[in-house]
């Protein structure tokens, strides 16, 4: 059995490698085969709304977000979505990715079971 990998996330554009790197890790992680989730907190919750420019780039070379957006979906990979954070940024739902769903700890802990692989950014 594949062991499954969960990314979380906290900070959105303001710092881009940051982000970059956080969806490499989990672009490769899906990838892979591995079952792959990215929890996004704070300033990383807009990641997956219309809010974000999917045109966005970190660096020269960097690929842009919106290609690591959809190979990670390509993949099967999936978004938890703190409630809290989303809510307090007064964003609509109607406006996550398809494979994005708001949950918060208790819903990771439930994803997670008996174990994961785990990255924080």
């Amino acid at each position: 059995m594949t062991s499954k990998a969960a990314i979380s996330l906290t900070t959105g554009l303001e710092d881009a490698e940051k982000v970059t790197v956080a969806f490499l890790v989990a672009v490769g992680a899906a990838e892979s085969g591995r079952p792959t989730t990215m929890f996004l907190t704070k300033e990383a919750v807009r990641l997956v709304t219309g809010e974000v420019g999917r045109d966005a780039v970190a660096c020269e070379g960097c690929p842009p977000l919106g290609s690591l957006l959809d190979r990670y979906a390509a993949a099967g990979g999936t978004y938890l979505v703190c409630p809290i954070c989303f809510d307090s940024k007064k964003l609509d739902q109607a406006s996550l990715l398809a494979n994005a769903t708001l949950g918060g700890t208790v819903q990771l802990w439930e994803w997670i079971g008996e174990g994961a692989t785990t990255f924080s950014y």
